[in-house]
């Protein structure tokens, strides 16, 4: 018995080991497949999904990239929410939308990093225009500022605007799309979250938790399962250069190339990378590229670079 034991044993282990072999090729072919797959979609871009009758809410509508990506929507068909603790610029908003299109458009004033406001307004969202089915947290604030210059209290606002509001809006709406499994989150974060950013650390920061909250919150999903399969619900995180919103008061730039982006164009990559279900890309698309490879070199090298571009902002006076 003991040697027909010690037989059956390693018989199993060697059984065991030939299943790990085979998990390990099928694991190199699916990686060289998606690979494969990755490099063709380059060339030939994934088609756009319809965003006609999506309720799109976006939050930081009233003005910038908000404002850009509302009126966007609005002309592909989309039912607009728009969401601004600026009444006075939400309403500009909603009657550009009124001028471009005929699909219905919403307005309601709320302070995101409230959560109890949050959870108040969007219960009328709900009641009044229906279950969210496509979220763009874009609000946010840029204090720019040597690193000790910042207050106490702007620190923590900066974290509450572009990092919290994102939590409360999600824990509002979300559930609702994980019961109708349907779904599209977009979070604006910043080449200042990939790569620090003098003179904005608490931004800088902001942005980076930004990015893993997706990254995590992506994951989390991917692994949960309805009826047996996955979820279809998309997570999409966007990763702008400097946009000329009026928050980036002092850019700096050694070459013209490396001028703002406009808002409308900010929003037209957007919208395109939501209706193609991308995780993750830049404005402009490059810099997610670029900024992965330099990720890859020694940090002097990186500095080198990042002293030759001379891009970045200086502190508001």
């Amino acid at each position: 018995m003991t040697t027909e034991s010690a037989v059956l044993r390693k018989i199993m282990k060697a059984f065991g080991g030939l299943l790990v072999l085979i998990d390990i090729l099928l694991l190199v072919v699916k990686i060289l497949y998606y690979i494969g797959e990755g490099i063709y979609r380059l060339i030939v871009p994934v088609e756009q999904k319809s965003v006609v009758g999506e309720i799109v809410l976006v939050t930081g509508a009233g003005h910038g990239i908000g404002r850009e990506l509302a009126l966007k929507y609005a002309s592909l068909g989309a039912i607009v929410v728009c969401w601004d603790v600026n009444q006075e610029g939400n309403d500009e908003t909603l009657n550009e939308i009124k001028q471009i299109s005929e699909t219905k458009a919403y307005g309601y004033k709320c302070d995101v990093s409230n959560r109890e406001e949050v959870f108040k307004v969007a219960e009328k969202v709900k009641e009044e225009v229906g279950n969210v089915t496509i979220l763009i947290n874009n609000a946010g604030i840029m204090p720019c500022h040597s690193f000790l210059n910042h207050t106490p209290e702007e620190i923590r606002r900066t974290f509450e605007i572009n990092v919290f509001a994102h939590f409360w809006t999600l824990q509002a709406f979300l559930p609702s799309m994980i019961e109708k499994n349907y779904g599209h989150v977009v979070a604006i974060s910043s080449l200042a979250g990939m790569t620090g950013v003098a003179n904005v650390v608490p931004y800088s920061a902001t942005k980076f938790a930004v990015r893993g909250l997706m990254d995590s919150l992506n994951e989390e999903m991917r692994t949960l399962k309805n009826d047996g399969k996955s979820l279809n619900i998309h997570f999409t995180t966007i990763v702008p250069y400097m946009v000329n919103t009026g928050m980036c008061k002092k850019p700096k730039f050694r070459f013209p190339c490396m001028s703002l982006v406009s808002p409308k164009e900010a929003a037209a990559v957007i919208v395109k990378a939501q209706r193609r279900n991308i995780r993750q890309i830049s404005v402009p698309s490059f810099w997610l590229y670029v900024l992965s490879f330099l990720k890859c070199m020694p940090d002097s090298s990186m500095f080198c670079i990042a002293d030759f571009l001379s891009s970045g902002l200086e502190p508001d006076s």
